[in-house]
């Protein structure tokens, strides 16, 4: 349970994880690589030629979103957040097994609310039919599903984190 540490047997779920967890990084990776073609394509057009594509401002923030979010779900699955290790490392296995028990629920009930409440934003603007103020006029419904499913996606990686911690035994195996 160490920091940057993946555990291992999720159960008769981990094909279902690792397949969400290939899915993300396949779409993690396709997005940075968007990203940095519609940046220094932008570079290059605005100092060579003098033009602008007009969309890759926002086209880019809204790859920006989904990279934080796809990444902090990744950041889940390999167990790489932020801990104070000396602290941690200190704690007996039964105590981090609790803590990360506690961790994971707390974090599961956030991951709900922000999805269920994102998702009624992207409702809200689907109803109301808003549209961004900019060149591409894109439907705000469409960049704002980001949000949900990226909550949904950092939930499930929680719960398979939550579900290895309830398999581990005392013995930490």
């Amino acid at each position: 349970m160490h920091s940057g540490q993946h555990i291992q047997g999720a159960g008769p779920a981990a094909p279902l994880f690792n397949l969400l967890d290939r899915v993300v990084g396949v779409l993690t990776c396709v997005m940075l690589i968007a990203l940095v073609l519609l940046v220094a394509l932008e570079v290059l057009l605005r100092s060579v030629f003098g033009y602008s594509l007009g969309f890759v401002e926002e086209v880019t923030g809204y790859l920006v979103v989904a990279l934080t979010l796809f990444g902090a779900a990744k950041a889940v699955r390999g167990n790489s957040l932020f801990q104070v290790q000396v602290v941690f490392d200190a704690l007996p296995l039964s105590v981090k097994r609790v803590l990360g028990i506690l961790f994971s629920l707390i974090a599961i009930a956030i991951c709900v609310v922000l999805a269920w409440k994102t998702l009624d934003l992207v409702g809200s603007s689907f109803s109301r039919g808003k549209f961004a103020p900019t060149v591409l006029r894109t439907p705000l419904w469409i960049p704002q599903m980001l949000l949900p499913i990226g909550f949904v996606v950092i939930g499930l990686f929680l719960l398979e984190h939550l579900l290895i911690l309830l398999r581990l035994k005392e013995g930490g195996n």
